[in-house]
């Protein structure tokens, strides 16, 4: 299965990731690969914007490689159409540019095809290497 086109906004719409920024000053350059992330919550933003987007590549290249599924099983999850509306990020432990760690809670809120509500509650684990943020994993709340 080949990798399907990310939906990337216009980057003087609104961010999905709800910071208020524009697409372009905020996670636009991230998704591009045009800079590293600086911190763990940026980097959790821009895999939320991704998840909307359908940006297989970004996810899988800011994904821990000791984690990281295969392209095959990321484009399987991210075909099941969510519609991902709303991210509310309740709290950050470390994650700053001078951390190799962090944990970054939130709230991812979709809506799936059939129409019915979708709730991701996660407490994500992300690590610094080489200069750059990875998600590693994570605790899904009920």
């Amino acid at each position: 299965m080949s990798p399907s086109t990310p939906l990337l906004p216009d980057p003087s719409a609104p961010c999905p990731c709800g910071s208020g920024d524009a697409v372009g000053a905020c996670c636009g350059p991230v998704l591009a690969d045009a800079r590293p992330a600086p911190a763990a919550l940026q980097l959790m933003r821009s895999r939320y914007v991704a998840f909307a987007v359908r940006d297989a590549a970004h996810l899988l290249r800011s994904w821990h490689p000791t984690t990281r599924p295969g392209a095959e099983e990321l484009e399987a999850s991210l075909a099941e159409g969510l519609a991902w509306r709303r991210l509310v990020v309740h709290r950050t432990e470390r994650g700053g540019p001078f951390d190799d760690d962090g944990i970054v809670e939130f709230t991812a809120l979709a809506r799936a095809t059939d129409g019915s509500a979708v709730r991701l509650h996660e407490t994500s684990r992300f690590v610094r290497e080489h200069g750059r943020w990875l998600y590693v994993d994570g605790d899904v709340a009920d």
